[in-house]
């Protein structure tokens, strides 16, 4: 199983927002920088068959710009194991439900992020593992997700991914 984390992208800081935190959107920055890492992903031939989401607005909406980007036959699931106040115990239980074979693009928030990353590379909750918004990291699983039994296969901010965007990965290097 291939396990994408996802951070949201920029939202609304929660000083300029009269509402509630769970209903802050994205920026419009942020929704542009999601766009553009969603297409970075796409140049490294990134195929989720699962898109799983936080509830929250950001989330969400991050969720749906990578979908619409990336994986559009794919429907996205919405998912309080990806709250914020989760904990990685609670997120492994819940991929642990779905097939071996997926490819599986979880986008949430930090700290919970971060913290799954290390319970699943070293079986410790760890705060090591930092992801901006709209990063993205690959944890490969032998089978489901267990503890400590991941291998990271890579971790990216988004200014890397964006700069993916703009190379065209499927030529040949005789070609570059």
């Amino acid at each position: 199983m291939d396990c994408l984390l996802m951070r949201h992208g920029v939202a609304v800081e929660m000083e300029g927002w009269s509402g509630i935190d769970e209903t802050r959107p994205l920026t419009n920055e942020g929704r542009t920088q999601v766009r553009l890492v969603a297409q970075g992903l796409s140049a490294m031939s990134v195929s989720p068959t699962h898109l799983i989401s936080s509830p929250l607005c950001r989330a969400q909406e991050t969720a749906e710009l990578i979908r619409a980007s990336l994986c559009p036959s794919v429907t996205m699931i919405v998912c309080d194991a990806l709250k914020p106040d989760s904990s990685p115990e609670i997120l492994t239980a819940f991929l642990q439900t779905i097939h071996a074979s997926a490819v599986i693009l979880c986008v949430g928030h930090e700290p919970l992020l971060g913290t799954t990353a290390g319970y699943w590379l070293t079986g410790h909750i760890s705060h090591s593992y930092l992801m901006k918004r709209a990063g993205v990291g690959l944890i490969r699983m032998p089978s489901t997700p267990q503890i400590g039994e991941g291998l990271l296969r890579w971790w990216y901010t988004p200014a890397q991914l964006i700069t993916l965007s703009h190379i065209d990965l499927t030529r040949s290097k005789g070609e570059r």
